[in-house]
């Protein structure tokens, strides 16, 4: 007698079973790219001083030196994720893990600034690929309930990523040197990466959706279950909501449905990292000039860092309440805190410290959750395409906040006016994601 075959839902099947140990080794794994991502990205502001004194540039030549990693890191989350939706999620991102990795150890070997813009550029396409590819690989191993607090949480890896990178560089630089910091920035994550390529598995969904044969999905939900029943079963998706099909995910996130919301994420992502990579590239070199002890930079911009760490509170608060109307909140609280820094650069250490540390939690927490909300807002088939295409676009965001900053400083404007110019992008920030909200709700 023939056994009758059954259909088994694969999201409805992540729902329904707990956080399982091989969950939280994607969930780990996912953390630490984060963090390297972090501390890679922000590494070359951090040793920015030492360049200075170095190789005896002004201030106005790190411009192409800060934005190169920048420019690398637009163009390799862009590419990517069609590349992810077609390939899989697990080799791209293996790859981009090796790449940046290399590259970043590449660079303490740098002898001008031609060779270390080049070396950052190349650094800078890994670290554009791995991002967006690990929020949607772990988003297709989460619970939809626990979806956005999983994500963010990982998240979070990047922002203490780069506040890690601004503690050990204060304390690497003075005693070994800054091309000591890069290496070590390197070579951490490239043993990252060799493990990856054992550990890590493809998604399970990207799997059923790319039609790939049962016996490789039924394999990776029993590391999940190994009691479950998934013998003669076949493997389906459901998505909870009606979205239009199409075989080309970049014509999936351009098409009709998702071209607003797409352009609105785009928008909200590019602003936040204006003011993101301001902060941490430039605040070493401005606080510097307002006579602060060097190493008291890095450690400040650090602390700015580290108020990603919200993300996970706001993580819980996504899986409950509306994600978009919560995000404009935390962007409209940036924007207040931002434009107070200069005024608290005369009012003593202790002030400065808690409305940079504010303004860190705010900007962070909102800037780190918008992954999850996008990765909320695509479907499987074109969910890699749309993270990283908000990633990626996004990034030149982070190349006009570097050369903004740069520009401001140029034309001698006092720190005051500075911080208020940059806190403007978060109220457009706010704006896009309660425009994103009248049009398409809670998605």
């Amino acid at each position: 007698m023939e056994t009758a075959e059954r259909t088994i839902n694969v999201q409805g099947f992540l729902n329904e079973n707990r956080f399982s140990p091989y969950q939280w080794m994607i969930f780990i794994i996912c953390l630490l790219i984060a963090f390297f991502d972090g501390m890679d990205t922000a590494a070359i502001g951090y040793i920015a001083p030492s360049l200075l004194d170095d190789w005896g540039m002004e201030k106005k030549d790190l411009a192409p030196v800060l934005s190169a990693a920048l420019f690398g890191l637009a163009i390799g989350a862009v590419a990517s994720g069609p590349i992810a939706d077609k390939m899989g999620r697990k080799i791209v991102l293996t790859l981009s893990v090796l790449l940046f990795s290399a590259m970043c150890a590449a660079s303490s070997f740098a002898q001008d600034l031609t060779q270390m813009t080049i070396l950052r550029f190349i650094t800078g396409l890994g670290l554009g690929a791995a991002m967006p590819n690990a929020v949607t690989l772990l988003a297709e191993y989460s619970p939809e309930h626990k979806r956005s607090l999983i994500v963010n949480t990982m998240y979070c890896g990047f922002p203490v990523g780069a506040a890690a990178g601004g503690f050990f560089a204060s304390w690497m630089i003075p005693e070994y040197g800054w091309r000591t910091t890069l290496l070590w920035c390197g070579l951490l994550p490239l043993v990252l990466g060799f493990i990856m390529i054992f550990l890590l598995p493809q998604s399970a969904t990207y799997l059923v959706a790319k039609n790939k044969p049962a016996e490789q999905v039924r394999k990776i939900l029993r590391r999940i279950n190994p009691r479950a029943d998934l013998d003669h079963a076949t493997f389906v998706l459901t998505e909870n909501r009606a979205v239009p099909k199409s075989e080309n995910p970049m014509a999936m996130v351009l098409g009709s449905h998702f071209r607003a919301g797409s352009i609105l994420l785009w928008i909200s992502y590019f602003c936040g990292l204006i003011i993101f990579y301001a902060m941490i590239n430039w605040m070493p070199v401005l606080f510097r000039e307002a006579n602060m002890p060097p190493e008291l930079g890095p450690r400040i911009s650090g602390l700015f860092a580290l108020g990603g760490l919200g993300a996970i509170a706001s993580g819980w608060l996504m899986d409950r309440f509306n994600g978009n109307k919560l995000i404009a909140l935390l962007s409209f609280l940036t924007a207040l805190s931002v434009a107070c820094i200069g005024w608290s650069l005369g009012q003593g250490l202790g002030v400065l410290i808690a409305v940079v540390l504010f303004a860190g939690v705010m900007q962070n927490t909102a800037q780190t959750s918008l992954p999850a909300l996008a990765a909320k807002f695509y479907p499987t088939e074109c969910r890699t395409t749309g993270v990283s295409w908000m990633l990626g676009i996004g990034r030149l965001g982070a190349i006009a906040g570097t050369f903004l900053t740069g520009q401001l400083l140029a034309w001698k404007l006092d720190y005051v006016t500075i911080f208020v110019i940059l806190a403007v992008p978060s109220l457009i920030l706010t704006a896009a994601l309660l425009l994103k909200q009248k049009l398409y709700g809670d998605h």
